[in-house]
């Protein structure tokens, strides 16, 4: 295959160091919906449509990223019956916000944090394009609206520049938009924690599970870093300058889910994205991979074998929050509980 997985890297890294959404992954997703892999009406008002083809292999890694997110997100506004809230974290140009309210599934209140520079350029895209200004304000049932250059705060949505290795600070932050720790919170971290030094991820994952009474975690980023493809993966963007400062809770499946369990968290569970790839469902599988033709599935399977979705779970309201992912897959079933 003619895939350069290693400069697709770069972009991810170079997303969480200079622009926390870059505009390589957002043009990545514009192809990949673009071709049919899911619907997305809003990204198109963050990126222009690609003007090239993107390989196969990525646009299916992305599409059971947002697959896997997706079904665990959904399964946790159901149990909450949507008395809850979002806090995206290093959230970019994601357009989840407006895809729930389509939905109807909007949390309580959604929240996002990213860098200020991130926020700001975020902020005018809503500011100067209706398609993005008007549900937040349909949403909206306050008098005001709170907006400066790195911040936005409606009833429903928010929007705040800040630092994740700032603890005190993004508190406070969050706090001023009326985050509330007794609601259950789901909390959303994709491809940020390994740009983090394990000393800082760790300090914000035992924050999250300290502040709420009721949460759950869903992190979505690399993993087998030990061996031959992760350590190509690594030494390529230490090339470029770019290190993966968190590679070290990155090294095994077990790695990264010990990180929450050493931190507050009572359950973790976590699966590699091959094994979340082929627990989705068949005829959804089949018609995407119609779409486009893949010359090899090792390739593929060797990617999606180096990222994984880990889902942690703090429970002390009892809502039984540990929602079935990928019930359907009998070699699964022993692994998550039903909602």
């Amino acid at each position: 295959t003619n895939v350069d997985y290693r400069n697709f890297e770069l972009n991810c890294c170079q997303s969480r160091t200079t622009c926390s959404f870059s505009w390589h992954q957002l043009s990545f997703c514009m192809y990949a919906v673009s071709v049919g892999y899911w619907k997305d009406p809003y990204i198109e008002y963050f990126v222009g449509h690609p003007k090239e083809r993107k390989a196969p292999e990525i646009s299916r890694g992305y599409y059971a990223r947002v697959q896997g997110v997706g079904r665990l997100l959904k399964a946790f506004l159901e149990k909450t019956k949507c008395n809850c809230q979002i806090i995206n974290l290093g959230a970019g140009m994601d357009t989840l916000f407006w895809k729930l309210k389509d939905d109807n599934l909007l949390p309580l209140k959604y929240f996002e944090v990213d860098f200020p520079s991130i926020v700001s350029r975020k902020i005018h895209y809503i500011k100067s394009k209706p398609p993005l200004s008007k549900p937040i304000m349909e949403s909206h049932s306050g008098e005001t609206v709170l907006i400066d250059a790195h911040s936005l705060d409606t009833s429903r949505y928010a929007i705040v520049g800040g630092d994740l290795r700032d603890l005190p600070k993004l508190e406070e932050q969050l706090k001023k938009c009326h985050m509330d720790p007794d609601l259950p919170t789901l909390l959303m971290t994709e491809c940020v924690l390994i740009y983090m030094t394990t000393e800082h991820s760790g300090g914000l994952i035992k924050w999250v599970a300290t502040t709420f009474r009721s949460a759950m975690f869903i992190n979505y980023e690399q993993v087998n870093m030990l061996d031959r493809f992760g350590q190509i993966m690594i030494e390529n963007l230490q090339s470029k300058q770019c290190e993966l400062v968190g590679a070290d809770a990155c090294r095994s499946l077990e790695t990264q889910k010990e990180r929450f369990l050493q931190h507050g968290w009572e359950t973790v569970n976590g699966l590699d994205m091959l094994k979340v790839y082929q627990s989705l469902p068949p005829d959804e599988t089949k018609m995407i991979e119609a779409l486009e033709f893949l010359d090899e599935k090792e390739p593929f399977e060797q990617l999606m074998q180096h990222y994984c979705l880990c889902w942690a779970i703090k429970d002390s309201q009892n809502l039984g929050m540990v929602p079935s992912l990928l019930s359907h897959a009998s070699e699964l079933e022993g692994l998550v509980q039903a909602v």
